[in-house]
């Protein structure tokens, strides 16, 4: 069983005449935490990796905004067209665009490019590195991809997961586990902004990011508010973010009697005036992986209040840069949030301490990291 992360070795390199040539595919209709990740680190690899970016276009539609991006990165971009989700043709375009380009290794990013990896056959011949980046839903849909998924996986020559939890996941559905490597994320610096944010309140500020989905938890976080409240304690909460839950959050706020101490902010691009603005930085999820969120707010010396979920507390530690509480219980976040809002000691240790485990996943060693993982796939035999 991985309790930890598998840390990958770095193995001096063979004398190459050519950058390492890797298709990476992934399905992103918008540039998501890990598809800004997948560019960024494309970008930072040259010139030992030369990347292609695959993705996925039905009918008419216009590029996505993901593609886009790798493309105004500088990144070789190629479209495969599909008529469906799932088209099964894409298994033979698959096949041509391998035999056309032959890279030293495949790579996939999400269950649907797992899936047509495995049903094309293409990696009898061609060594494939999957990336796991776990599931965070529990309805009859995801149960489905699950079990997808983990039959796909079994042919991975490396299946890397973004946490110790999910590593295990995929060892106990069969997966071989001297191909299972653990690889958390890394973050870039905080740049701050030139002109400080307005803030929406005099108030301490609670802020939240991700996206407003069941398993991210963000109405045990207004039922927390909600108690903070009947406590008198004084507080803002900014929500950063959009989806399916957000009628959910609106009518949890209005019956606690919290909605006007609720901003919810939509979606946002650019999210660090909240990190500036943020007094605390709240987690509150059901599930997760390696949450950007946690690094993002580490890097911006931010004190944070998070569930001890799947890979949280393998990069934070309770008392050190954040105070970790139970998943579904807004009791316990409440009751952390109260502590960290009067005690302005604690919070200038946790953000202290929040920076250098920031420092400790710099882009540098990501890259270092990765580029040892890629190496030894390469030089690995078949």
């Amino acid at each position: 069983m991985i309790t930890a992360p598998v840390e990958t070795e770095i193995q001096p390199a063979t004398v190459r005449t050519r950058p390492i040539r890797v298709v990476s595919i992934i399905e992103a209709d918008f540039v998501t935490g890990q598809a800004k990740n997948l560019i960024e680190f494309a970008v930072r690899a040259a010139p030992d990796i030369h990347f292609t970016i695959v993705g996925y276009l039905r009918g008419g539609e216009p590029e996505t905004k993901y593609l886009q991006a790798a493309r105004a990165a500088g990144l070789d971009v190629h479209v495969i067209h599909e008529r469906g989700r799932f088209d099964w043709s894409v298994t033979e375009s698959l096949r041509q665009l391998v035999a056309e380009l032959k890279p030293d290794f495949i790579e996939t990013n999400n269950v649907k490019s797992h899936f047509f990896v495995r049903a094309s056959g293409v990696w009898k011949k061609t060594k494939w590195l999957a990336f796991h980046h776990g599931y965070t839903w529990t309805d009859f849909k995801m149960r489905l991809y699950n079990l997808v998924d983990y039959w796909s996986l079994r042919k991975a020559y490396y299946a890397v997961a973004v946490c110790g939890p999910w590593a295990e996941q995929m060892i106990a559905r069969g997966v071989d586990p001297s191909r299972v490597h653990v690889q958390h994320n890394s973050i870039k610096p905080f740049v701050p902004l030139a002109q400080a944010p307005t803030r929406p309140s005099a108030d301490p500020i609670i802020v939240s990011i991700g996206r407003l989905s069941k398993e991210k938890g963000h109405v045990d976080l207004v039922e927390a508010l909600g108690l903070l409240a009947a406590r008198n304690v004084p507080f803002h909460a900014v929500f950063v973010g959009e989806g399916p839950e957000r009628a959910s959050i609106e009518a949890a706020a209005q019956r606690l009697g919290v909605a006007s101490r609720i901003t919810l902010a939509g979606l946002q691009h650019d999210v660090r005036p909240y990190y500036e603005m943020a007094d605390i930085v709240a987690l509150p999820s059901h599930s997760e992986g390696s949450p950007l969120v946690l690094l993002e707010a580490m890097v911006a010396s931010k004190p944070i209040v998070a569930t001890r979920v799947g890979g949280v507390p393998e990069i934070a530690q309770d008392q050190r840069d954040s105070l970790l509480v139970a998943a579904h219980d807004p009791k316990a976040m409440a009751d952390a949030l109260e502590r960290l809002l009067s005690d302005a000691d604690l919070r200038h240790k946790l953000s202290a301490g929040a920076r250098q485990v920031a420092d400790s996943h710099s882009p540098e060693w990501y890259r270092e990291s990765m580029l040892g993982l890629y190496r030894r796939l390469v030089e690995a035999p078949r």
